[in-house]
């Protein structure tokens, strides 16, 4: 993986987000402007890879990031997170 190429989305092992991923590796992820809702960039193709490997460095370091903290830990400490890395295909944003 090297930066730029791939979108990585971490979540839970025991969630339904993985679950559903095992059956089906399709995704669509948006990400939306907080300030301007309707101004979005949307993401579709399949998840490639799926990875325990440095998931909690990287919830830590994406909380430093945006909460400028440790990551609460919603659940609990024993929780096997995971990364879902993500090869995009389609890029659109309804601004073109």
């Amino acid at each position: 993986m090297s930066g730029g190429e791939h979108v990585l989305i971490n979540s839970v092992e025991s969630h339904h987000k993985t679950r559903n991923i095992a059956r089906d590796p399709r995704v669509a992820v948006a990400v939306s402007d907080p300030a301007e809702p309707a101004s979005y960039v949307q993401i579709r193709r399949r998840v490639v890879r799926v990875t325990t490997e440095g998931a909690v460095d990287h919830i830590e370091a994406l909380a430093q990031k945006y909460l400028g903290g440790p990551y609460p830990w919603f659940g609990g400490r024993d929780q096997v997170r995971v990364i879902f890395v993500v090869e995009p295909d389609r890029i659109s944003s309804p601004r073109g």
